[in-house]
């Protein structure tokens, strides 16, 4: 099965410890494995502000990123046909803002083909109830042009998402309430939730064969869950990840994550090895499922793509700096 995602988050917003690792890599040189800007493309302006997560939707064959200034429709034209091999592709050389709308789109996750699943606060010139800031969770099955409310609405900011496939034809949704600090649970698709786990964490990801299965990166480094975001315990070998994301099965299996630095990592049964770097602190991440899997990363310079765990990359988005 194909994963679909996904949202990986923005390093601002989570007054963590992780923040303090952050600050002092994120003037780390840059490698010889690091993104570049592609020569034959012009800088874009930096419209984006900060990107909060990345996805891609193999339905549609659109790639997304959902920044402070709405989410945004990412060129990959300059990509071989294995990304997403058999789907359509975007007719956009620049970044396109969808709709127009500058919903400030924290939470984020392409949770299944065709549908978007997000959170954050409203675009200013919508929002009519200041005392109301939160989108709750928030759906659009038409390409982030127009949204659904479905649940927690005015209540709930929820700063991390990410949705795996139940064996009634449901969704559950994995939600990460920042104000809270807790992990929420919804079986039905998003409509309803539980409150599990109180955890400070920067990123979560589900792991689609086995919905009970959530990791996620912490301070004191990664944490697994196998009951479904009740309890974690650490994750035995891993590096410290500042961003984690599960590869399908049929791309290999396993965890794929950046450190702080930029270095990528890659789990191969219990070993993690290091296998490339961006030289930058990562602001968002997705791991494209597939026959060949992609990674995607969004950082201070723009965005990048590559189809070999980080030891060569091509730039899809470059942002003046």
């Amino acid at each position: 099965m194909a994963r679909f995602r996904r949202s990986r988050l923005r390093i601002c917003a989570l007054a963590l410890p992780l923040v303090g690792i952050i600050a002092l890599t994120g003037c780390a040189a840059t490698a010889p494995g690091s993104i570049a800007v592609a020569p034959d493309t012009d800088p874009v302006e930096n419209a984006f502000e900060h990107v909060h997560g990345l996805g891609a939707d193999p339905l549609t064959g659109h790639t997304y990123a959902a920044t402070h200034q709405g989410v945004w429709l990412i060129p990959t034209s300059v990509l071989p046909d294995t990304y997403l091999a058999g789907a359509p592709r975007a007719d956009t050389i620049q970044p396109v803002q969808i709709a127009g709308r500058a919903q400030d789109t924290m939470g984020f996750t392409v949770a299944a083909p065709g549908q978007l699943l997000a959170s954050g606060h409203p675009d200013p010139a919508e929002q009519t109830d200041l005392d109301l800031p939160n989108l709750g969770l928030i759906s659009s099955t038409d390409g982030a042009s127009s949204w659904t409310a479905l649940s927690r609405e005015g209540l709930t900011d929820f700063h991390d998402l990410d949705a795996v496939p139940l064996d009634d034809g449901s969704l559950r949704v994995y939600g990460y309430d920042a104000a809270a600090g807790e992990i929420s649970v919804s079986d039905d698709s998003g409509l309803t939730w539980s409150s599990r786990a109180v955890l400070e964490l920067r990123d979560l990801s589900a792991d689609p064969s086995q919905a009970d299965h959530l990791y996620a990166t912490t301070a004191s480094g990664l944490m697994m869950s196998i009951d479904a975001g009740r309890s974690f315990s650490p994750l035995a070998g891993a590096p410290a990840l500042l961003l984690v994301d599960t590869v399908s099965a049929d791309a290999g299996g396993g965890l794929v994550g950046l450190d702080p630095s930029g270095g990528i990592w890659r789990q191969d049964a219990e070993t993690w090895t290091q296998t490339g770097t961006t030289g930058r602190t990562p602001e968002a991440f997705t791991a494209v499922g597939g026959s060949s899997l992609w990674i995607l990363v969004a950082d201070a310079t723009g965005i990048a793509a590559s189809d070999d765990y980080g030891v060569t990359w091509t730039a899809v988005v470059s942002l003046s700096s």
